[in-house]
């Protein structure tokens, strides 16, 4: 029988397992997609969207890797990142309240301030290339007609080091995240899957959205998503560069504001649930 020491933390109720690498020095490579299915099982492991491990870094204060509940590796997450800051913080893994951690698709800066934490989250990527997509490399996807199990939406596209699908609605209340999520996340037209987020627009400074998560499926939250939908809305002009926007997702809302610097701030909080000790064999 193994053992796993473990931290449950969730940002707005996009909740992952965390754990150290240094305290878990029998686990290799290979077994973290497994464990990510493991212990993100709700029946028998511990009920989460994935793992996320906490590692040393030589080129940031800390790094942070993160396993969907498949098993498939993501190249960033704004809950995680989060979550991440808060723990290095309280448990002395770092000296300092303010940080930078390592991803996957590069170096974030982030601010432990009491119980939320903001991060500077970088400048948003905009070429069908950076998702990827499909198409001309450079092109920008704003508004574009997109065709899917009959129905017929505008698509505007953005990497926030990790593919966003996103698309505005006429009203908060739908289902279109769980009935065309799963569909759109798969489309050929995506080459390495994405993210989707559907997006209701109350006004210039207030947002809605709902997500399904590439990997995950329907979560609470989604911080690099919620970072995609502003910027989308800013690119199709319901929202503005410099005006912080709220962002309401189902587990709760974050602040987010595009600064003319190129960089996406996000703002929200960080929640430790449990720590513990995982048997597994």
């Amino acid at each position: 029988m193994n053992t796993l020491a473990f931290t449950k933390m969730h940002g707005l109720g996009n909740s992952y397992i965390y754990i150290e690498r240094q305290k878990n020095r029998h686990l290799s490579e290979k077994d973290l997609p497994g464990l990510a299915q493991a212990v993100a099982c709700p029946n028998t492991g511990i009920g989460s969207d994935g793992l996320i491990t906490i590692e040393p870094s030589s080129i940031a204060s800390i790094k942070m890797r993160i396993f969907n509940k498949d098993g498939s590796e993501a190249k960033n997450c704004g809950n995680g990142l989060r979550c991440v800051a808060k723990y290095a913080f309280e448990n002395n893994l770092v000296s300092s309240s303010k940080m930078t951690i390592e991803t996957i698709s590069g170096i974030v800066e982030a601010h432990v301030e009491d119980s939320h934490v903001s991060i500077n989250m970088g400048a948003p990527r905009l070429c069908r290339q950076d998702l990827p997509m499909n198409g001309a490399p450079c092109d920008r996807i704003i508004a574009e007609p997109f065709s899917i199990c009959g129905q017929k939406l505008q698509l505007t596209a953005i990497s926030m080091g990790n593919p966003h699908a996103v698309f505005f609605v006429d009203t908060q209340h739908h289902n279109l995240h769980r009935t065309l999520g799963p569909q759109i996340e798969i489309d050929a037209r995506f080459p390495e899957k994405t993210n989707v987020e559907f997006i209701w627009v109350e006004n210039d400074h207030s947002l809605h959205m709902r997500v399904w998560e590439r990997g995950s499926g329907v979560t609470q939250a989604c911080g690099t998503g919620a970072c995609a939908a502003l910027v989308a809305a800013v690119l199709n002009g319901f929202c503005k560069k410099n005006e912080t926007v709220t962002v309401h997702l189902e587990g709760g809302k974050l602040e987010i504001v595009w600064l003319d610097t190129g960089a996406i701030m996000m703002k929200g909080p960080a929640v430790t649930v449990a720590t513990g000790v995982f048997c597994y064999s």
